[in-house]
């Protein structure tokens, strides 16, 4: 087997594997629906207060609740995806089966987490955003070339939340517990990818250094693309160069990780 056709039966597997919690995807779509009412409300009176804010109109804050709820676990926003059985994995010792395996260790879980982003995308994000699309005005593109991007800014938006709980994940094998690095990750995760609020409606010098971290690329990099409120070029620009950047720091980690196991390992 190819190693392309390796990677893509990999992530075959993943989203497989997660379209078997029936009953737990069922309750994560109903859960994102219903948060997703009481933040639309929230917002609504939000804007309602300050009209404009974040350079949004109170359709366009809708539509980054709705696309919030799509994305929150398609993107393991607050952890729970590849890295946490990595993590797992390094704090067993069972991390040294995978470094024998005839694959590249990043490329192996990128590809089986990118799987289980495909299944939380079809199967517990679009359902709660139709919902939204629905009952709510929504500010969508109506021409094909803007969803298109939108797409390619999801699927890198996916490659740099994978780099992220990656490089986390690799921290185990020097702290062996994975607990408090979990937390930080979550609170992270929700905050600085804009779940709470945009990351547009954050003032001044703090709202600057916000919007150039790697988890920008996460949520606001895709909705302002999917609203026509950033140049697709630039934010795309953006969402590969943290992409790089993190998969190129998480192979530097991974491989004083790897020459520690076997110096541990003798």
């Amino acid at each position: 087997m190819g190693a392309g056709r390796l990677y893509l039966a990999v992530a075959a597997g993943g989203f497989r594997r997660y379209a078997t919690y029936r009953l737990a995807t069922a309750a994560g779509v109903f859960t994102n629906t219903v948060f997703g009412v009481i933040l639309v409300f929230t917002y609504l009176a939000l804007w309602e207060e300050r009209p404009g804010l974040g350079g949004y109109d109170q359709a366009q804050a809708v539509t980054y609740v709705w696309l919030g709820q799509c994305l929150f676990a398609t993107l393991a926003i607050q952890g729970g995806g590849a890295e946490k059985e990595l993590m797992e994995r390094i704090r067993t010792g069972e991390i040294a089966v995978d470094l024998y395996r005839p694959a590249d260790l990043q490329l192996w879980w990128l590809a089986g987490d990118l799987g289980r982003a495909a299944f939380q995308l079809l199967g517990r994000g679009v359902v709660p955003f139709l919902f939204g699309a629905l009952f709510f005005p929504m500010a969508l593109p109506t021409d094909v070339a803007r969803w298109a991007a939108f797409t390619v800014a999801l699927l890198l938006a996916g490659v740099v939340s994978f780099a992220i709980r990656y490089l986390v994940a690799l921290s185990v094998f020097w702290l062996m517990d994975g607990t408090g690095v979990n937390q930080a990750l979550m609170i992270a995760g929700i905050f600085f990818s804009g779940m709470v609020l945009p990351l547009n409606a954050f003032p001044g010098a703090f709202g600057e250094v916000v919007r150039v971290l790697p988890w920008a690329a996460q949520l606001q990099m895709p909705a302002d693309v999917l609203m026509g409120e950033t140049s697709v070029p630039g934010a795309l620009a953006f969402q590969a160069g943290w992409a790089v950047v993190l998969l190129a720091a998480g192979r530097a980690l991974q491989s004083a990780a790897t020459r520690r196991v076997v110096v541990q390992g003798g």
